[in-house]
């Protein structure tokens, strides 16, 4: 009926019923369920798997502990974090969207809808995570990592050199001046002679080696990041 893929799912209730029936629809969606009753088990379970999805959190644990749950998780993950309870509170609501919550849902909630936004919510996280990669050819840059490989081999670059590439990669095909480069690489960290340029893209084109030609230069006019077998 639905497509989880396999994801990791941790549902976080001290109610068993209600874990069952959450549990009962996602493991029918294909999604692996990690279940806990408290927030310690919680926090256990959260750093001992490795790549959990999403985590849905009852607000109302005792002792006030599923803010508590939250905040923790918040502090060293960005995991998509979805918030259920049983108060009607519009103040618990915005408290939960204003500290970084993906979602609220009050309780009794339809499981078919609880399904539909976790699906939207990996979905866009997906997404995102896909935008953080750009390609070209042999080329892989990595925003989240700070990492360029080319085909399978690192490269040490300087933070300049790889904001360098990830402009070029991101303008591919298209005729940059120098002054343009200065402006969106350097943006206001520099205002002496656009020259410097030169210097970075140098030091560039040396460390991609066999890919260097991918960087041609515009006589008079700046550069342009062309996929080619023609060396310049």
């Amino acid at each position: 009926m639905f497509g989880g893929e396999m994801n990791k799912i941790l549902v976080v209730d001290d109610d068993r019923r209600i874990r069952n029936q959450i549990k009962g629809v996602l493991l029918e969606a294909n999604y692996r369920v990690f279940e806990a009753k408290d927030a310690e088990d919680a926090l256990e379970i959260f750093l001992k798997e490795k790549e959990i999805a999403l985590v849905i959190i009852d607000v109302d644990l005792p002792m006030a502990k599923g803010w508590q749950l939250f905040r923790i998780i918040r502090q060293s993950s960005d995991v998509p974090i979805i918030m259920i309870t049983a108060k009607q509170s519009e103040s618990d609501e915005v408290q939960g969207f204003e500290a970084g919550a993906d979602d609220f849902l009050v309780k009794p909630f339809s499981l078919l809808v609880l399904v539909a936004r976790i699906q939207r919510i990996l979905r866009r996280t997906e997404e995102g995570e896909k935008s953080k990669i750009i390609e070209a050819g042999a080329i892989r840059l990595n925003k989240l990592s700070y990492e360029v490989d080319i085909e399978g081999d690192l490269l040490e670059l300087s933070y300049k050199e790889f904001k360098l590439l990830e402009y070029f990669l991101k303008n591919q095909g298209v005729m940059l001046s120098r002054e343009k480069i200065l402006s969106n690489v350097w943006e206001f960290d520099y205002y002496g002679d656009a020259r410097t340029i030169d210097t970075h893209v140098k030091k560039l084109r040396k460390k991609m080696k066999e890919k260097r030609h991918y960087i041609k230069t515009i006589r008079g006019l700046g550069y342009k990041f062309e996929q080619s077998t023609t060396r310049h």
